[in-house]
């Protein structure tokens, strides 16, 4: 009686195989390839895997399928119009599926990727990049939106004094008589009360 197969699947090894891996590029160990870029004068060689470059680049996979022979122990490749930080970082990505880089930097990372033919990390470029442009767009949509509630709130405030304004004119209005104000010498004690014909009659 066969049994049933059974899936055995590690959840850490890939993460384990790319630290290894990079721990052995950090040391120089089993490279066999050297990436010399050089950038407005200033050149720097990096030490790598090709299988790793293989595996991550469709630039590196053709060049090393393509070429002819080693002329040495590790297969020299140049690249020309790549600034050293940015290789570096892109090293650092393929050999950890992460780095960090700044802000500024993300459209040139995105540039050496397609350079590269790196799909990963134009995928990674491309999302970081929209989650920037989402972040910029919400903050102008917040700010808007304050302002707009402040223009309202300086709207209301200036109605309601507006208002409020007119009320105490209609107040006044309604407390005092057409007529002009009288003196302290036309008061009732002075003789000189104002004329009240309807109380007249009622009087007699």
């Amino acid at each position: 009686m066969e049994s049933n197969a059974v899936l055995l699947e590690s959840k850490s090894s890939p993460l384990h195989l790319l630290n290894e891996m990079h721990q052995q590029r950090l040391l120089g160990h089993l490279c066999d390839v050297t990436v010399s870029v050089e950038y407005q004068g200033v050149r720097a060689e990096f030490v790598a895997h090709k299988a790793v470059l293989a595996a991550t680049s469709k630039f590196f996979k053709e060049v090393f399928l393509n070429e002819k022979g080693v002329d040495g122990p590790r297969t020299q490749v140049l690249l020309n119009e790549v600034q050293v930080a940015d290789f570096a970082s892109f090293l650092e990505f393929v050999y950890t599926a992460r780095v960090e880089v700044e802000e500024d930097r993300v459209q040139r990372m995105l540039e050496i990727a397609e350079k590269l033919k790196c799909l990963d990390l134009s995928e990674t470029c491309f999302q970081l990049k929209r989650q920037m442009l989402e972040s910029v767009l919400l903050e102008l949509q917040n700010f808007s939106e304050s302002q707009s509630s402040e223009e309202e709130s300086s709207a209301r405030a200036g109605a309601s004094l507006d208002s409020k304004a007119g009320a105490v004119a209609k107040a006044e209005q309604a407390d005092c008589p057409l007529g002009p104000p009288t003196s302290p010498g036309d008061s009732p004690g002075h003789g000189a009360a104002p004329e009240l014909p309807a109380a007249k009659p009622k009087e007699k």
